[in-house]
């Protein structure tokens, strides 16, 4: 492999498995998208604990399976064309080689280009596949919450069901962010100056969308005010130290 193609594979490999770790030394401080929304979904799981019906977290959750989902079968759809022009011979090189804009590269170096794509839509799928079995999880516990139970009950339960649904969460990010390392790995078929500023364009919007984009200011405000309010129970738990029997 030639000198300049194992540099870039190398911050290419860098940016994909060290983002997540970056993500976090930079919402240490705050001002992170993942980091605000891990906030925002604790909140959530504390305010449904305290919810007489959790029927609406249910189904909230429940469109989010369907999300991860629709992208898992995505991904099987891309995988088995890549796997098809990957396991495809002579034939598919031929092909591949015909198009104007693709780098000439040998057939080795094809099958390594390709099996990279592969790999970065294989890891989303996984993602996706344990996003959704992690869902299933917290519907579970979102419908096993205790109706009549002691606030602190209420808050240690709240926060175990948070201790699910944000790994959820976070592996269906992962599962989408996938996607943009397996486009910036296409490009390697282009050659590696391509590759080369494909990945650094992939991980600058990846980071400014976490930082800079209006979506994050939103969902920095909307933390913002969670922290002001606080979590205020429904009205059957001033019933919750009545005995079962003089219930209504």
């Amino acid at each position: 492999m030639p000198l300049l193609d194992i540099l870039v594979l190398t911050i290419f490999a860098a940016c994909w498995l060290f983002y997540e770790r970056l993500l976090k030394t930079l919402g240490e401080g705050g001002g992170v998208l993942n980091t605000d929304m891990t906030v925002i979904r604790a909140r959530w799981m504390q305010e449904m604990a305290v919810r007489e019906v959790a029927l609406l977290d249910g189904q909230l959750l429940g469109h989010a399976i369907n999300s991860a989902s629709f992208f898992a079968s995505s991904n099987l759809i891309l995988i088995a064309a890549a796997a098809g022009v990957l396991f495809g011979g002579d034939t598919a090189l031929k092909s591949v080689e015909a198009l104007p804009l693709l780098a000439k590269t040998t057939p080795m170096m094809f099958q390594i280009k390709l099996g990279l794509v592969l790999i970065a839509l294989a890891r989303g799928l996984l993602d996706f596949i344990w996003a959704i079995r992690q869902m299933n999880y917290c519907l579970a516990a979102i419908g096993a919450a205790p109706m009549w139970a002691s606030p602190a009950v209420l808050a240690e339960y709240a926060e175990a069901a948070g201790g699910i649904l944000n790994p959820a969460l976070s592996a269906f990010n992962a599962g989408v962010r996938a996607y943009y390392f397996a486009l910036a790995a296409a490009v390697w078929l282009l050659g590696p100056l391509p590759f080369l500023v494909a990945t650094l364009g992939a991980m600058s919007l990846l980071l400014w969308r976490q930082r800079r984009s209006r979506a994050s200011a939103a969902v920095r405000k909307v933390r913002q005010i969670l922290e002001r309010q606080p979590v205020v129970p429904g009205p059957h738990l001033a019933r919750a130290d009545t005995p079962p029997e003089d219930r209504i």
